[in-house]
């Protein structure tokens, strides 16, 4: 179904498509590609809401900054003091989070209208970044596809294509709540990763460390808490197909959320800095992604795409109840 969602400031159309099947209902707008809302039975039957967002188009424009349920990119994440190397050439980003450059710039992937064109089961978005948007050098074309398949998993399947030499990093940054409301804190989590990125206080990685004997060794199940804006580097790496890489558990409610990816790590984010009309702890991202500042570490999983080739990315979210 499409409906219109409303109208941004220069005039131009917001549409919201929901998608709907095996009792799971998502929304879905064409601003910033968001996805507004995933609802899922409770344990008993209960229908409720397990991401944060707004009823209307004005909530996502008055508060830019968390990019609730948006499509990030050009890149997701940080790129350490807003510039990067390729072939010879230093491209300079806008920083736009202290020095460094966060989630494709001031007006990154979140921030655009995108062309929206149904498919089985989902939604197709796509647009055009032109050379030098934000930055990035060269022309990418690129989309989304959101689909429900029977079981009421949520798939997101991107993919990419350049006219020159680039980078490309893209993720969905929804913050989850299974309880639907109150504070996320007490969720359980688990993440298939021996190994993290600790970071400096710029939140730029400064190698790769074991998360053994440590607050970040998710690898059996435990509640999550607060102080978290990490990225886990996960042990299966990068895979052609998508491969479970998490679950978040919520006791109360009886949700769980699996996270299934091709990508090699994984964002967590405890959402600490909420404001109004949220509070600090109210949801956590689980950003599927390459990993942070990857264009100037070259030990890291390359990002970059060339002339020829394909970028493919797909993360898909399950749903059940205990």
């Amino acid at each position: 179904m499409n409906e219109l969602f409303g109208t941004l400031s220069d005039g131009t159309p917001v549409h919201r498509w929901t998608l709907e099947r095996a009792n799971v209902r998502v929304r879905i707008l064409s601003y910033g590609g968001i996805v507004q809302s995933v609802e899922v039975p409770d344990r008993e039957g209960r229908p409720g809401n397990v991401v944060l967002g707004f009823a209307d188009l004005d909530g996502y424009t008055a508060h830019p900054g968390p990019y609730f349920g948006a499509l990030i990119g050009r890149y997701a994440n940080r790129i350490a003091g807003g510039g990067f190397p390729l072939d010879g050439v230093t491209y300079a980003l806008e920083p736009n989070n202290g020095p460094n450059s966060l989630h494709g710039g001031g007006r990154g992937f979140d921030k655009r209208v995108w062309d929206v064109t149904p498919v089985e089961h989902g939604v197709r978005l796509a647009r055009v970044s032109p050379h030098g948007e934000e930055g990035f050098p060269g022309r990418l074309d690129v989309s989304a596809t959101y689909t429900l398949d029977g079981a009421g998993s949520l798939s997101i399947a991107y993919e990419a294509v350049t006219d020159a030499p680039t980078i490309v990093n893209l993720t969905n940054h929804s913050y989850w709540n299974l309880s639907g409301a109150g504070n996320a804190g007490g969720h359980e989590l688990r993440i298939a990763a021996s190994r993290f990125t600790p970071v400096d206080a710029d939140l730029i990685p400064t190698g790769v460390a074991p998360v053994e004997d440590t607050r970040f060794d998710f690898r059996t199940e435990r509640k999550v808490g607060a102080g978290y804006d990490h990225n886990f580097v996960l042990d299966k790496g990068v895979t052609s197909a998508p491969e479970r890489v998490a679950e978040l558990y919520d006791p109360a409610s009886g949700r769980t959320l699996t996270v299934a990816t091709t990508e090699p790590g994984l964002q967590l984010y405890t959402a600490d800095h909420l404001s109004e009309p949220f509070s600090p702890g109210d949801g956590i991202a689980l950003e599927t992604q390459h990993f942070p500042d990857s264009p100037n570490r070259p030990e890291f999983p390359s990002t970059v795409l060339r002339p020829g080739e394909v970028f493919r990315s797909q993360t898909v979210y399950g749903f059940s109840v205990s």
